[in-house]
């Protein structure tokens, strides 16, 4: 079974404050050019995106240079909707994250540097959330100092709860990106 984890890209795609808007425009039509095709302008980080190291850290790696089995690996999914303010130590599991790529749902929370610093210590390989923004420039930092990539704006996060499955979200080969739109999806 696959679930589909990303949002759909359309100039309805909620964007970060700031970031370029999500523009579709017909190129070419069957009846006049004898093909379709559609012109895209999006920033590398709309819709549900992956970060990378260069986003944050002057000189850090860029989209291209990241290698390919840091977006495809063992998953699972931590709740903590119920909480408020930004996600504390104490409201996830204490063990489990050795390699494996951590999703929050988060119903928009954001991490607190603390988690970020115990996702790291702890050897998770990536971490993604249902929220806009995993964190603060402090949380961005920690992960991607670590060359942990992050992923952000994933749907679908719910129907996962309680499962491990295979989770992959690979990045367009963008030269010098900071990020990238991903089709992310888990394998059941």
């Amino acid at each position: 079974m696959i679930v589909d984890l990303s949002l759909p890209l359309g100039e309805e795609t909620p964007v970060y404050p700031g970031d370029p808007e999500v523009k579709v425009k017909p190129w070419a039509f069957i009846e006049r050019d004898g093909y379709y095709m559609n012109a895209l302008k999006l920033g590398e980080h709309s819709g549900t995106h992956v970060d990378a190291p260069a986003h944050f850290i002057p000189g850090g790696k860029t989209i291209d240079e990241m290698p390919l089995e840091k977006f495809i690996g063992e998953a699972f999914v931590v709740d903590v909707r119920d909480g408020e303010g930004t996600v504390k130590l104490d409201e996830i599991p204490d063990s489990g994250y050795y390699g494996k790529i951590v999703l929050f749902l988060t119903g928009g929370r954001e991490l607190s540097p603390e988690v970020a610093l115990f996702l790291v210590a702890e050897g998770a390989k990536a971490v993604g959330t249902d929220a806009m923004s995993i964190g603060d420039d402090t949380v961005h930092t920690i992960l991607l100092t670590a060359e942990v990539p992050v992923f952000e704006n994933l749907a679908n996060l719910e129907v996962l709860l309680e499962k491990t499955f295979t989770f992959i979200g690979l990045p367009l080969k963008i030269e010098g990106g900071s990020g990238s739109p991903v089709r992310a999806i888990a394998l059941l």
